[in-house]
């Protein structure tokens, strides 16, 4: 694309693999930037980066490592650059009651939702005070509105609003931009990956519409494009998801009292379950030997 100021700018996006990520990956390249894709998933990367221009870099990462992310931001500056953008976009949920939930499982969402997004912004924080860059974070309806039997995600979600608030404010006299997207349902693999259970199917149909909608991802991708070229301190997409700030307060006992209709009849059906993690690329990586 023409005069987009992304152009031969560096850009960091991590899980990168699929999903948002990739799809963001293809519009980031459109308007010419030099892309530096991070993902644990090293044949899903590879196959995106392959589709990328030849300025592309991909790294194999798992952001809970604060280590493997430190090495990757020194392999980004020593080979494309110090970014001017990074996306904090790896993420991955589980659905389930919470007490009957996997430890492990439970604390794998929050360490990469949470912790790796904050490790993510302190690997490249460095380098964004050095091109008075922008910092997306990827939220979700999950941070404004939390939801039963995804006690995970949405606490890791909540979490990561609260990071970016704190990180903009502490950031913004070294000229860094630091933003969030809140994100709806979108058309991935995780949430395909939900709808087999029959859980989740049920508490999202009963989600008041057009709440329980799942949009296209390529729609999304364009949206958080121009959101990056803008700068934006915020987005939601879909753009409706900006009434729920106006109404937080009542989401709660809105959400209350539809479950304790819902989950009843369900558990009497049959016992509920933990989905364990969902999506490909929740799939815990193998330990690094040294290398990306």
């Amino acid at each position: 694309m023409d005069d987009s100021p992304l152009e031969d700018r560096v850009v960091v996006v991590t899980g990168a693999a699929r999903g948002v990520g990739a799809a963001l990956a293809h519009q980031l390249a459109r308007r010419g930037a030099h892309l530096a894709l991070l993902d644990h998933d090293e044949p899903a990367l590879r196959a995106t980066a392959a589709a990328l221009p030849a300025t592309t870099l991909a790294l194999r990462v798992d952001v809970t490592d604060g280590a493997a992310l430190d090495d990757a931001a020194a392999t980004v500056r020593g080979r494309l650059g110090p970014p001017s953008v990074v996306v904090a976009n790896a993420g991955i949920a589980e659905s389930g009651p919470f007490a009957r939930s996997d430890p492990a499982t439970w604390r794998r969402v929050i360490d990469v939702n949470l912790i790796g997004s904050a490790q993510t912004a302190r690997a490249f924080l460095p380098d964004l005070i050095r091109t008075a860059g922008y910092h997306l974070q990827i939220a979700s309806l999950a941070s404004i509105g939390a939801a039963p039997m995804m006690s995970a995600y949405c606490a890791s979600k909540s979490g990561v609003e609260a990071f970016t608030h704190a990180l903009r404010a502490e950031t913004a006299h070294h000229g860094v931009a630091v933003g969030i997207a809140y994100l709806g349902w979108t058309d991935t693999q995780l949430i395909r990956d939900a709808n087999q259970h029959r859980t989740m199917r049920e508490l999202r149909a009963h989600m008041p519409p057009p709440a329980g909608h799942v949009q296209p991802v390529e729609p999304v991708a364009v949206r958080l494009a121009h959101t990056v070229e803008q700068r934006r301190t915020v987005v939601y997409i879909p753009r409706w998801l900006r009434l729920t700030q106006l109404t937080r307060a009542a989401i709660p006992p809105l959400v209350l009292r539809a479950t304790r209709r819902t989950l009843p009849r369900l558990e009497s059906e049959r016992p509920l379950h933990p989905t364990g993690l969902l999506g490909p690329g929740a799939i815990p990586p193998e330990p690094r030997d040294g290398t990306h």
